[in-house]
């Protein structure tokens, strides 16, 4: 049992954090108070299964590559503990207890999650064939805020969709900074990702995607009618951002991941910016 717990990543939660976030965000904007206690429920066993689920698929997906990679070559499929065919099952049980969760909501919401799921089931898979594997893990991530927003108003606002687009380019940037710690390997064993794409010019660019992030915050406090103290929040999101520009400056292994890992804490600050502002 313990293997299995490892292969859905449950001892390390950041990614959890990183995929509850947007969808708490969508929430509370969608119910323009405290959302409704079965909606979250219902999502945040969603976020949990859907993360252990897309673990369990990248761990097929990979296993070939994560014998060739220090980091994780101790993983349960790598090492044998659990056969190939045995991980599949667990995401096709994992996959069809989320889908009983999204049953309980709205016929939108179910359509809304056969796209999430198919995003999530394809990009494991995308960092053969493109070096924006990133852009496909922040749409699948950003799936919730639509979903969240069709389960509690059974319709999707437009301005949803400028949340939808803040979690695209917040996924790109942080797991720009997860790939800069794996970069020397991808590029020895042909891994494709952005770190690689964005080269000498990573920091730059993570930099103007932060500041794109910021105006797209900015702008869905406006179309929200948010209060005062979101913006306020917002310095504490560019305080954060000049912190993780200080932390990736010498593109150190460990320094790169701790980065990505405080990511959750930008997560955090506009949530409690939604809920003071609301």
């Amino acid at each position: 049992m313990k293997a299995y717990f490892l292969l859905m990543r449950l001892h390390k939660p950041i990614g959890i954090y990183l995929l509850l976030y947007p969808a708490l965000w969508a929430l509370f904007l969608a119910a323009e108070r405290v959302p409704d206690l079965k909606l979250c429920l219902i999502f945040v066993a969603g976020v949990v299964l859907m993360r252990s689920a897309g673990c369990v698929i990248n761990d097929y997906a990979d296993r070939g590559i994560d014998k060739l990679i220090k980091r994780t070559q101790n993983r349960p499929i790598t090492t044998g503990e659990i056969h190939p065919k045995s991980a599949l099952i667990l995401f096709f049980v994992l996959m069809m207890i989320a889908f009983g969760l999204v049953l309980m909501t709205n016929t939108l919401t179910i359509q809304l999650a056969v796209i999430a799921a198919f995003l999530a089931t394809l990009y494991p898979f995308t960092k053969r064939w493109t070096h924006l594997p990133q852009f496909v893990l922040g749409c699948a991530f950003a799936m919730s805020v639509p979903m969240a927003f069709a389960a509690t108003n059974g319709s999707v606002l437009a301005g949803a969709w400028w949340v939808f687009l803040a979690t695209v380019v917040w996924t790109v940037i942080y797991d720009t900074m997860y790939a800069m710690a794996d970069r020397e390997e991808d590029l020895k064993i042909g891994v494709k990702s952005s770190a690689i794409l964005f080269a000498r010019f990573d920091r730059l660019i993570i930099a103007l995607l932060q500041l794109m992030l910021i105006g797209i915050l900015i702008t869905i406090g406006r179309v929200f009618g948010l209060k005062l103290e979101y913006f306020l929040m917002l310095f504490v999101v560019l305080g954060l951002m000049f912190y993780h520009q200080f932390l990736i400056k010498k593109r150190e292994k460990g320094a790169c991941f701790k980065a990505f890992l405080h990511n959750h804490y930008i997560g955090m600050s506009v949530l409690l910016g939604i809920i003071f502002g609301l």
